[in-house]
């Protein structure tokens, strides 16, 4: 005999034996319930004054019986159920309310969650019998934004609904909305974005379109944006239970495959989220250690990536929880880092040594390489900012070089360096670096610690700024709060203000005088001769 789900050790005998032959009934595949069943189980329901829940397959069989208390029943874990792209679990959840309320918050988050064909509450009338029937289901994509819809009660009489073809039709428009927006790459990733902060709903927005473009440098298509505000976010799953009820269903009609947060996730937060939603879960920590990943070439920006990674994923590493299988592969876990990521903690901890041992060796390399340059007394200028702000331009203008540039967040990981003749015959070495971002991971300023010990030997910052920019202010912010992380704050820096053909020309003249600034097109070298005299006259004048 298959058992019965909750606690039933406070029954009788007789009541058990009730609940058990429920699994040799069949309800008719029209039916949304027999008139038999329902009454059946409404009756022991009214019997023990505990809600009984059924879930019922396509094919008219009772799968689980499940036993609650007065309030709700909890359905049992459903893993090994179907649940493909666009597609619902193939359960059916039938069970009672012992007074005469509709679906409750609580039935609609389960319907959700599970992406469940159907919820029903069947409610009890003063003798035990079935009385009002609610129905409610999952809706595919639509122009509302509705998520479900609920029908006007029924009664006993109107079971009949048509049932495995009402199912069969909802799954195949759901699976059309889908594919309407589905390319011919599949392995594009679908993701919803998802802030959930105390700041202003406008500094969230700008926090998110930044999110965007990382999204679209690391290849993921976005297909909505979800905010929500909070007073104090949840320590435990950073916003409401209804909310990430709300987002996976929103995932289900819009064929989403990954869900992006704006914020860093705790370990204790993916696993607390994980067990509530079905499909992959980063972060924006992740999302930027994957497009490292992706753009690394050199050996050793490999190496520091994979370091970033594997200290990322350390405390995540989470035995027999599905958090661990849905943070690999894919979008936050390619790239040199996604070698078995799944690992045990010892086995990740002896990689992460031996990558910082072959960094040090890195570093030992770099330094010969450095102290030979500086024997030959050549001053060096190094160019900083914010990531896309044009830095790669500017070199390949300044050098007549070719190094990679591209309308994407890091295009460009491993530094480059070039020789820069002035007119007046002075001859200085002028280094690229990696760009920076707001909240630029730790492990990953960490890792590339032998890549930026380069800033340590110049002489002079060039600091590039995308002017056109709305918030370049802030982006300054987070570029100088980096260099103080680097105790780089007390170099000479010159302020250059890219991009000013498109920018806002009064904007640009109070950033100019706020900050003493040049102005420049990094692609049109006509507009350079300020910036390259100003850096000869620091020379000259050192």
């Amino acid at each position: 005999m298959k058992k019965i789900f909750g606690n039933y050790n406070n029954l009788k005998s007789s009541q058990i034996r009730k609940l058990e032959k429920l699994y040799q009934r069949k309800s008719p595949v029209e039916f949304l319930i027999s008139k038999e069943l329902s009454k059946e189980i409404c009756q022991i329901s009214y019997e023990i004054k505990r809600q009984i829940g059924l879930l019922i397959d396509r094919r008219g069989h009772i799968c689980f019986v499940i036993l609650g208390d007065s309030e709700k029943i909890i359905i049992p874990n459903l893993e090994d159920y179907r649940m493909g792209y666009g597609r619902l679990k193939g359960l059916r959840c039938i069970h009672t309310h012992l007074n005469s309320s509709s679906l409750s918050n609580d039935d609609l988050t389960d319907l959700a969650l599970l992406r469940l064909d159907l919820m029903s509450a069947i409610t009890i009338d003063e003798n035990g019998f079935p009385d009002k029937i609610f129905i409610g289901h999952l809706l595919p994509a639509n122009n509302e934004k509705k998520t479900y819809s609920i029908f006007d009660p029924i009664n006993q009489g109107e079971l009949n609904i048509d049932c495995l073809n009402m199912i069969m039709s909802l799954e195949e428009e759901m699976a059309q909305a889908i594919s309407k927006d589905k390319k011919n790459d599949s392995s594009i990733e679908k993701a919803l974005l998802i802030s959930v902060t105390t700041r202003l709903k406008s500094e969230a927005e700008q926090s998110l379109d930044e999110l965007a473009n990382l999204a679209k440098t690391g290849k993921v298509k976005v297909i909505d944006r979800i905010i929500q505000q909070r007073k104090k976010i949840d320590s435990r799953f950073l916003m409401g239970k209804g909310k990430i009820s709300e987002i996976t269903i929103l995932a289900l009609q819009y064929g989403a495959t990954l869900l992006i947060f704006d914020q860093e996730l705790n370990p204790s937060q993916i696993r607390s989220i994980t067990d509530y939603v079905s499909i992959k879960i980063i972060d924006r920590t992740q999302l930027i250690l994957d497009i490292f990943a992706q753009r690394a070439v050199s050996k050793e920006g490999k190496l520091q990536v994979e370091l970033a990674q594997l200290k990322y994923m350390l405390p995540r590493l989470i035995t027999k929880n599905t958090a661990m299988s849905r943070l690999t592969g894919g979008i936050g876990g390619r790239g040199p880092g996604e070698t078995k990521l799944e690992i045990n903690r010892r086995r990740v901890r002896d990689r992460i040594q031996l990558i910082e041992k072959n960094l040090k060796q890195v570093q030992k390399h770099r330094k010969i390489q450095r102290s030979k340059r500086l024997n030959k007394q050549l001053p060096i200028i190094s160019i900083i900012g914010y990531t896309n702000a044009g830095k790669s331009t500017l070199l390949n203008t300044l050098t007549n070089s070719n190094v990679l540039t591209e309308n994407k967040l890091f295009a460009t990981l491993d530094t480059s360096s070039r020789r820069l003749r002035f007119p007046k015959d002075m001859e200085v070495i002028i280094t690229d670096t990696v760009g920076f971002i707001k909240d630029l991971p730790k492990d990953l300023i960490v890792s590339f610690k032998a890549t930026l010990e380069e800033l340590e030997d110049a002489n002079l910052l060039l600091h590039v700024i995308d002017s056109s920019n709305p918030a370049c202010e802030k982006q300054i912010t987070s570029v100088n709060n980096i260099l103080q992380d680097l105790k780089l704050n007390n170099k000479e820096i010159i302020m250059i203000f890219n991009k000013s053909d498109i920018a806002d020309q009064i904007f640009l003249s109070r950033l100019i005088s706020q900050y003493n600034g040049i102005n420049i097109s990094a692609n049109n070298s006509k507009t350079l001769n300020p910036l390259i005299n100003k850096m000869q006259n620091y020379f000259t004048n050192c």
